[in-house]
């Protein structure tokens, strides 16, 4: 085996390493540098790697992530739709009741007067269907609805008159037909957006 040369002392000479022109070191020669194809910091999943977000590692400083369970909102953050937040706001999946066209409000009010000759049932399936769909077939709904009650009175107060008289209170029954031309005058009449106000009607309902 060849022995290599000494300087006499024992230790065994270092060649002198080449002139530098100054430029930058190659990446995988600059000092403290891992060797290249080595990762410098551990890979994700490894021991001492904590990912924002991960289960089991706790969020960076300062940060809060948003909407994670057992991590409050930011300060001023209300998002829409979550209970206890944004207040004035319809919650998710609310839909207000949107307005009827002119055209539509004539035609269901005219139906609230014609309903009548059908039954007072309709006539409150209207008035509760459409109250809230616009100021016109809302206050001509009432009217038709107010008329009606009046009229289911009115029959009941004669039907016992004619009992109580024998027949002869049947001639009050001739009144009620007054009720069913005001009904089509007042159909006619909202028809054409013109509201209508009955000439005898007890208003209980506004």
């Amino acid at each position: 085996m060849t022995t290599p040369p000494s300087d006499g002392a024992g230790q065994v000479p270092v060649p002198p390493l080449p002139p530098h022109d100054g430029s930058p070191l190659p990446t995988d020669q600059q000092p403290g540098y891992p060797p290249a194809g080595q990762p410098a910091y551990p890979p994700a999943g490894q021991p001492g790697y904590a990912p924002t977000g991960q289960p089991g590692y706790p969020p960076q400083p300062g940060y809060a992530p948003t909407g994670q369970p057992g991590y409050p909102p930011q300060p001023g953050y209300a998002p829409t739709g979550q209970p206890g937040y944004a207040p004035g706001q319809p919650p998710q999946g609310y839909a207000p009741a949107a307005p009827l066209l002119d055209s539509d409000q004539r035609t269901w009010a005219m139906l609230a007067h014609l309903s009548g000759f059908l039954s007072i049932i309709a006539t409150i399936v209207i008035w509760a269907v459409y109250k809230d769909k616009g100021t016109y077939v809302r206050e001509q709904a009432t009217e038709a609805l107010n008329f009606q009650i009046t009229l289911f009175i009115a029959s009941a107060a004669v039907t016992v008159i004619t009992v109580i008289t024998a027949g002869i209170g049947a001639i009050l029954f001739l009144g009620l037909i007054a009720g069913a031309v005001f009904m089509i005058m007042a159909a006619i009449a909202t028809n054409k957006g013109e509201p209508y106000r009955y000439p005898i009607n007890w208003r209980m309902i506004s």
